[in-house]
């Protein structure tokens, strides 16, 4: 913290030296005073510099006043404070003196010392500026001014220098932190294309091909979905090799896309298997462009210099005005027309017509029986144990729908509870869910009982109140009761969704996100819904042993219930390495025919009482008696 004196009188720099030998030693307390209304308060209370902390330049001309700047910035030991007279004849005067040094240094203060009124301060400061970096003192001039001036000026440069080094820091941290959002937007960015591209064709997969048939099911307008098989096939896998047939899919994929209608999706399903997707004004127009598409694909290929004689067979279903589009059901209609091209040869287009599909006569005929399941005592329920992680202890059971009919025996859930909610009466029967379970759950020891809504329930007007009113009735407290709900039941009205959700959990109920992965989510609904667990899809935990993005998916659904507080429960949990990886994973709950079937309340009602699945010795004592009494 060095003091520059510019002055042509030797006399004046000896003053300066005897000024400075006895800086803060407190001989003038009204000065101090002063400079502590000038410079801040806390001025007034700085202790005594000696000599040696300030350090003097002296200089006897202007020009070398302006060199010594130069030179102690250059060597980035910059000048604190300048005292510059005004007349310093021969040389250039302290006005120009000080203009020079502000243009080297704009952080150094100035002070104007003079005894003549040759330059107005605003002369000085137009060229010195700025103000606040200027003052005066006035010749002759008292040590105690001098001394206050200097320790005053030293202390406020240090400070300037200081919040300088804060800003550039906290600059340089906020371009940091822009460089990281960057990066990480494009990763979400990558991440999301690879989530929902083929990795060979670069096409669709089947998952933003569900995607966008769900949207467009939701649309007003006339579509056609097409499923395509490409002939041969296999053929080409055993005799040239699979990286003949990826060329081959690559190239299929190629045509495929410049031949569908304009506006229209082509998405690799799996294996030599495509999905189309386009808008159409009927059924009629859609066989002539899946006509033209197979035409098309009836071409020969170069592949590995090989030729190869290409084609397609292709299933069709065209939606019409007014009718119910189910993505899965429209999609399964394509597949089964598709079946039948293939059956009948190859390059075959096959429109799909009812008499393909038996099941839908026993759709209607399942309708007709669901109506009257309940007075008929046909329907049932059967919990499977949910386990904790640590100790294998029973926390609570999911409850899952079963139906028998004297007709047809025994139909899965999977079977009639898209026909019931289509039909509505799916709120019928989810209200008899809703009350069994109660019941059973007043017979558990600690246990809750995690119950499926589906989304036209989840969305009915008075979901909430229902709810309420069911619990209050069988006297149950609601945070033993867990809502498991889809993705599918909130992504159509988000915002509805998310009020829902957090109404529920005001009151205490647990909240469980179903099949995750599966379906729309993001980050973003992630934070924006009230959630206590996600509940990870039993095709991942299948698919853990044997494909590398199986078990990376598992992966990231544990790290990210983790990161978020949540809790995430494993489904469909068969073996012991399952279970292993899973603990080490970090899963904090698991459920599965590992631990045991889905049983029968009476005996949910007695594992629920001993509250763990093994008996120490590392055996799994349920499992016998559940494959005699599950459904």
């Amino acid at each position: 913290m060095r003091i520059l004196i510019v002055d042509d009188e030797p006399a004046m720099h000896d003053s300066y030296r005897r000024s400075f030998a006895s800086v803060g030693d407190g001989i003038n307390p009204a000065l101090d005073a002063m400079a502590a209304e000038l410079f801040g308060a806390s001025v007034a209370a700085l202790p005594a510099d000696p000599l040696q902390s300030f350090p003097l330049v002296h200089a006897l001309q202007g020009m070398e006043g302006v060199a010594a700047v130069a030179a102690a910035k250059r060597d980035d030991d910059p000048i604190a404070v300048a005292f510059i007279d005004v007349r310093m004849p021969p040389g250039i005067d302290g006005r120009e003196t000080a203009a020079r040094i502000r243009a080297l240094d704009p952080e150094i203060h100035l002070v104007i010392v003079t005894g003549y009124s040759d330059f107005a301060p605003i002369e000085i400061a137009r060229v010195a500026g700025p103000a606040d970096k200027l003052f005066y003192i006035a010749k002759p001039f008292e040590v105690a001014e001098v001394q206050q001036m200097a320790t005053a000026l030293v202390h406020r440069w240090e400070n300037d220098r200081e919040l300088t080094a804060a800003r550039l820091t906290l600059a340089a941290q906020v371009v940091q932190l822009q460089e990281q959002g960057h990066e990480l937007a494009a990763n979400e960015s990558r991440a999301m294309h690879l989530a929902s591209h083929d990795s060979l064709t670069e096409a669709p997969n089947r998952l933003a091909f569900r995607r966008a048939l769900a949207e467009r099911a939701r649309s007003n307008v006339q579509f056609a979905v097409a499923m395509v098989d490409l002939d041969r096939f296999k053929l080409v896998n055993d005799t040239l090799g699979h990286l003949a047939g990826d060329e081959l899919i690559r190239a299929m994929c190629g045509v495929l896309q410049r031949s569908v209608p304009e506006g229209g999706m082509v998405a690799r399903l799996g294996g030599d298997e495509f999905g189309l997707l386009f808008d159409t004004p009927g059924q009629d127009a859609a066989a002539a462009d899946c006509e033209r598409i197979a035409k098309a694909c009836a071409t020969t290929f170069k592949v590995l210099g090989h030729s190869v004689h290409g084609g397609a067979s292709i299933g069709l279903i065209a939606t019409e005005p007014g009718e119910t589009r189910d993505p899965v059901d429209l999609m399964r209609r394509a597949d089964l027309a598709l079946n039948d091209a293939k059956r009948d040869g190859r390059g075959i287009v096959r429109v799909f017509d009812d008499g393909m599909d038996e099941t839908i006569r026993l759709r209607r005929t399942i309708e007709t029986g669901l109506s009257g399941a309940i007075a008929r005592d046909e329907l049932s329920l059967a919990y499977q144990p949910i386990v904790g992680r640590e100790r294998l202890e029973i926390v609570g059971f999911e409850a899952l729908l079963r139906w028998n009919t004297d007709a047809h025996g025994p139909i899965g859930p999977d079977v009639f509870i898209p026909i019931a909610e289509e039909s509505n009466l799916i709120h019928e029967i989810g209200d008899w869910v809703l009350r069994e379970s109660l019941k059973v759950l007043v017979e558990w020891p600690t246990q809750y009982v995690s119950i499926n809504f589906s989304p036209r329930q989840f969305r009915r007007h008075n979901f909430v109140a229902r709810l309420v009113e069911e619990v209050q009735r069988a006297g149950v407290d609601p945070t033993r009761v867990q809502i498991e709900i889809t993705e599918t039941a909130i992504f159509d009205d988000a915002d509805r969704a998310a009020e829902t959700l957090y109404k529920l959990r005001q009151m205490g109920f647990r909240i469980a996100l179903d099949d995750f992965g599966t379906g729309y989510s993001s980050l973003y609904n992630i934070r924006k819904f009230a959630l206590d667990c996600l509940k990870i899809d039993r095709s991942f935990i299948d698919g853990m042993g044997r494909e590398r993005e199986s078990a990376a998916i598992v992966h990231s659904i544990i790290h990210l219930g983790r990161a978020l507080g949540l809790g995430v429960v494993a489904e469909g949990v068969e073996s012991d390495a399952q279970l292993q990886a899973l603990r080490v994973a970090g899963c904090s709950h698991m459920q599965g025919f590992l631990f045991s079937r889905p049983v029968p309340k009476a005996f949910a009602r007695q594992i629920a009482v001993t509250r763990f699945m093994t008996d120490g010795s590392g055996t799994l004592p349920l499992l016998e008696d559940d494959r005699a009494t599950s459904g």
